[in-house]
């Protein structure tokens, strides 16, 4: 990128520039699945210099929507790790910046992910209501883009957040609705970077998930099932999705703890925790309260209070 001298604004922007930036959202986003939002947080930094290319540099028209993209991108990014360390408000504005330059940008398909994490983002805080109204604004752009990896990542969502309301019906309808989308996705085209992660392993997590809120909710009888995709999920992740491994690893334990297999969801929960206490994310400090609130209930047990202590103390410990 040329400048107009030192210390000028940025001159005429180019396909190199828009590649560095591109890649430096890949290096971030890999660092937040590996590690949580807290490591990754400093990207604010990238956020800065990078908009100074769109406020100051010169862009040919047609690269103007790649650049757009990858900053909507990154915006998307940061209000993802602003949610992830407990920052409701600053994510949910990162998130409606993002918005802004996808939409301008012309990119359904990015749209439609930012419109599923504010919609995970309602969820975590049992804003229902909220939550199916973003994830069906991300349908709108989901089908506008033709991407039916896009429509069955909402789609599950979607059902994850019926489950919360305790509709059994609409939510196994909505699941199979998924998962009939998810298997006609485009497996032979490649993802684009914002929803890469949404493979097979993912779909078993969301399944578990979705059948674990119903356990919850409903009838306890879906932990049986949500169990052996749990399972799936827990052999799928590698080292590189730690935090999705740390979050299913405690879904799990839940479900155990559901069944009255406290042993094994003592061992679960433990194993859970101590991937936990190595990330930087306070969505993990939050998921494990139903799990508290079980073993809370089973008291009587030396193992299960050893390990409803040791889940007070951390989620007890300032966030990062």
């Amino acid at each position: 990128m040329t400048t107009t001298g030192k210390g000028g604004p940025p001159g005429r922007i180019g396909t190199t520039d828009v590649e560095c930036l591109e890649n430096a959202v890949d290096v971030l986003r890999a660092l937040d699945y590996r590690q949580g939002g807290a490591f990754s947080h400093d990207a604010v930094h990238v956020v800065k210099s990078v908009s100074l290319l769109l406020n100051w540099g010169s862009v040919p028209g047609a690269l103007r929507p790649r650049l757009l993209t990858v900053l909507a991108d990154l915006h998307n990014l940061l209000g993802w790790t602003e949610f992830d360390i407990g920052r409701r408000i600053p994510a949910r504005i990162r998130f409606d910046r993002a918005l802004g330059l996808a939409a301008e940008a012309g990119n359904d398909n990015l749209v439609a992910n930012i419109r599923y994490r504010l919609g995970r983002l309602a969820l975590h805080h049992d804003d229902v209501e909220d939550g199916l109204s973003q994830l069906r604004h991300g349908q709108a752009a989901a089908e506008r883009s033709g991407s039916r990896r896009a429509r069955a990542l909402l789609t599950v969502n979607e059902a994850w957040a019926l489950a919360k309301t305790g509709d059994e019906r609409s939510t196994l309808a909505c699941l199979a609705r998924a998962e009939c989308q998810f298997e006609s996705a485009e497996t032979w085209a490649p993802a684009h970077p914002w929803e890469a992660f949404f493979g097979t392993t993912d779909m078993a997590a969301m399944r578990g998930t979705v059948l674990t809120e119903l356990a919850r909710t409903a009838a306890s009888r879906h932990s049986d099932e949500a169990i052996a995709r749990l399972r799936d999920a827990v052999d799928g992740y590698g080292a590189e999705m730690s935090r999705s491994l740390a979050l299913t690893l405690i879904m799990l334990a839940q479900n155990h703890a559901l069944q009255g297999d406290f042993d094994e969801a003592v061992r679960t929960g433990a194993e859970a925790l101590d991937l936990a206490r190595g990330l930087g994310s306070t969505r993990t400090k939050d998921r494990l309260a139903p799990l508290a609130a079980l073993l809370r209930g089973h008291a009587t047990d030396p193992a299960s209070r050893d390990l409803l202590h040791r889940i007070d103390r951390y989620r007890a410990e300032p966030g990062p």
